[in-house]
C-alpha cells in the first residue's frame, strides 16, 4: 500500500486505519491529453437577494454603523468574499426582482420610498441598497454583475430605461440622472435576465406566454455595443423542464432578438417534500443519504437540457445557467420563516462539491450557476450575528475549488466505484472531476459520500508524469459538523498529501469528505 501523508486539523480526526478502507480500489482515469471545454469562472457565481438578512445586516450595515464598513458594506464579510474570489453576483432576486422597481433604489437614501417585501417575511424594505450600492459591492469584490429585470410587475420600458441608466454614455436624461447620483462612468452590466421563475412567483405563466413576452422585451433592451450584457431567458425548474425545449425551439436569433442563455432552478430537499423539508443539523443518516440521492438528480436535469439544446442549438450559442441551486431545509427554530435562515454543515459542503463535479462535466453548456445564497440565506457562504461572522463548510468547499475557475476540464472516468447504501436507497460512493488550472497544474476533486467508510482511490493521470499530489481535505467525525459563533473554527480544511507509484496517485479518501489536490 502506498504511504499517504494525511494531516487533519479537524478536531478528533486522525489517520484512518488501513483496515477501514475497501478491499477493492476505486479507479479514476483523467485524460490530460484530451482537454475539454473551459470551466467558466461564473460556474462559481453567487446570489444576493433582498431576503431576510441576506443583504441588510449580513452584507449592508449602512455608513453610520459601528460595525466596520466601507460605504455601508461590512468589511469582514466583503474581505471573506474577496478571499473566496467570488466571480459573479446575481441581484436583486429571486422572487423579489419581479416586484422591484429600480427608480426606487436611486438618489439620496433618506428620500427613497419604504416598501413592504411581500415575498419574504412581510418586512419593510428601505431601498437603501439599490443600483449604485450593488455595483459598488461588485467592484469591491472584482465580480461580474448579473441584473435580474422585473417582468412580473414591470414592463419592457422599465427594463430598457434601467439599462440606459446603467450603461448610457450620452447626455440623455437617464445618463445625466446617473451622473447626478454620483456615477459619471457607466456601470458594466455583464448579464441581464428577463424575469424570474415566470412559471411561479414571477407571474404563473405558461412557456408560450413567457416566450412571447421575452421576445417583446428583448427587442427593446439596447446598450452600447462594448457594454452589452448576455441576455438570459427565465427558464424552468423540476416539473417545468419543458421550458428549455420551448424557449430554445421558439426563440431564434434575429436582427433585434438575442437569447444567450436559459436559466434553470433546482433545490436539494432531503425529504423532497416542501412542507417538511428536513433539518439542517441533528438529522438522521437516512436524511444524509436522501440528500445525496436528491442532489444527484442535477446530473439528469443538466444532461436532458444539454440534449435538448444540442438538438435546437447545435452551434452552442445558448448556455444553460443553473442560476439558483443549493440545499433547502426547515428554517432554524425561532427564526422568521420568511427569512430562510438555516445552519450549514459538512453535508452542505459535500452537496456543493458534488454539484461542482456535475457542472464541470457539462462545461460546454453550463457557463454560470448561482448558489442560493451568499450570506445568511439557505446554503450560505457566511453567517452573521450582529458584529460577528462565521465561515460555513460550504464557504470552504468553494475555497477548495477555486483552482477550477476558468480551468480547462479534463475527461474523467470512474471504474470499480463503491456504492453507499442505507435501506433501499443507494448512491455512488465517489464522485470526481479534474481540470488543468490556469497555472498549468492538473487538479483533481474527489467526494466520498459515505459517512462511515473511507475508500482507497487510484488516480491515473494519463499523459502526465505524476510523482505525488498536495492539496486540502474537508471532513469531520460528525455528519452535521458545523461552525457556530461560539466555535467558529470547529470545521475547516486541513492539508492533504498523497504519494504515487508507477505514475498513479493513491488517495485514501476519508469518510464524508471533500478532497482537492494538485498533481505534481
Amino acid at each position: 500500500m502506498v504511504k499517504l501523508n494525511l494531516r487533519l486539523a479537524v478536531a478528533g480526526i486522525g489517520l484512518v486505519a488501513a483496515s477501514a478502507f475497501a478491499a477493492d480500489k476505486v479507479e479514476i482515469t483523467v485524460d490530460a491529453q484530451k482537454p475539454g471545454p473551459v470551466i467558466n469562472k461564473n460556474v462559481y457565481g453567487q446570489f444576493a437577494e433582498h431576503l431576510g438578512a441576506g443583504i441588510y445586516g449580513g452584507l449592508w450595515v449602512g455608513t453610520d454603523s459601528k460595525i466596520p464598513n466601507t460605504r455601508g458594506w461590512r468589511n469582514d464579510v466583503v474581505g471573506a468574499l474577496k478571499s473566496l474570489k467570488v466571480p459573479l453576483v446575481r441581484w436583486p432576486g429571486g422572487c423579489f426582482a419581479d416586484e422591484y422597481h429600480w427608480r426606487e433604489g436611486i438618489g439620496p437614501r433618506d428620500q427613497r420610498p419604504v416598501k413592504v417585501n411581500t415575498n419574504w417575511g412581510g418586512v419593510e424594505e428601505s431601498n437603501a441598497v439599490g443600483t449604485h450600492e450593488f455595483f459598488d459591492l461588485a467592484e469591491m469584490l472584482g465580480a461580474d454583475t448579473y441584473i435580474n429585470g422585473n417582468l412580473g410587475t414591470g414592463s419592457p420600458q422599465e427594463m430598457a430605461e434601467w439599462l440606459e441608466y446603467m450603461t448610457g454614455e450620452s447626455k440623455s436624461t437617464l445618463a445625466e440622472m446617473r451622473r447626478k447620483n454620483g456615477r459619471d462612468k457607466p456601470f458594466k452590466v455583464d448579464y441581464f435576465t428577463i424575469g424570474n421563475e415566470a412559471w411561479g412567483c414571477g407571474g404563473n405563466m405558461t412557456p408560450e406566454h413567457y416566450t412571447n413576452l421575452y421576445k417583446q422585451t428583448a427587442a427593446f433592451l439596447k446598450t452600447p455595443k462594448h457594454n452589452t450584457p448576455k441576455l438570459i431567458a427565465s427558464g424552468g425548474t423540476t416539473g417545468h423542464e419543458e421550458w428549455t425545449e420551448y424557449l430554445s425551439a421558439n426563440v431564434k436569433p434575429e436582427w433585434s432578438l438575442r437569447m444567450d442563455a436559459i436559466s434553470f432552478h433546482f433545490y436539494t430537499l432531503p425529504t423532497n417534500d416542501w412542507k417538511v423539508k428536513g433539518l439542517a443539523t441533528g438529522f438522521p443518516e437516512k436524511e444524509w443519504i436522501s440528500t445525496f440521492k436528491q442532489t444527484l438528480r442535477m446530473d439528469g436535469f443538466v444532461a436532458d437540457a444539454k440534449k435538448t439544446l444540442d438538438k435546437n442549438d447545435p452551434e452552442k450559442k445558448v448556455g444553460f445557467y443553473v442560476d439558483e441551486w443549493g440545499t433547502w431545509y426547515d428554517v432554524e427554530p425561532g427564526t422568521n420563516s420568511g427569512f430562510l435562515y438555516q445552519q450549514n454543515s459538512l453535508r452542505d459542503a459535500l452537496v456543493a462539491a458534488t454539484n461542482f463535479n456535475i457542472f464541470h462535466k457539462y462545461a460546454d453548456r453550463v457557463h454560470m450557476t448561482n448558489i442560493a445564497q451568499m450570506v445568511n440565506v439557505l446554503q450560505a457562504m457566511i453567517l452573521t450575528k450582529d458584529d460577528k461572522m462565521i465561515l460555513t463548510p460550504t464557504y470552504y468547499a468553494f475555497d477548495l475549488y477555486k483552482p477550477f475557475q476558468d480551468a480547462t476540464s479534463l475527461p474523467t472516468n470512474i471504474t470499480h466505484n463503491t456504492t453507499y447504501t442505507l435501506g433501499d436507497v443507494s448512491v455512488p460512493g465517489v464522485n470526481a472531476s479534474a481540470a488543468r488550472g490556469k497555472d498549468g497544474k492538473v487538479y483533481v476533486a474527489l467526494v466520498n459520500t459515505n459517512p462511515k467508510e473511507a475508500v482507497e482511490v487510484t488516480v491515473n493521470v494519463a499523459g502526465t508524469k505524476v510523482s505525488g499530489a498536495k492539496g486540502r481535505v474537508l471532513t469531520s467525525q460528525l455528519m452535521d459538523a458545523h461552525n457556530t459563533f461560539e466555535k467558529p473554527d470547529a470545521i475547516k480544511p486541513a492539508p492533504f498529501s498523497a504519494s504515487a507509484k508507477d505514475g498513479k496517485l493513491s488517495v485514501k479518501l476519508p469518510a464524508k469528505s471533500v478532497v482537492v489536490v494538485a498533481a505534481e
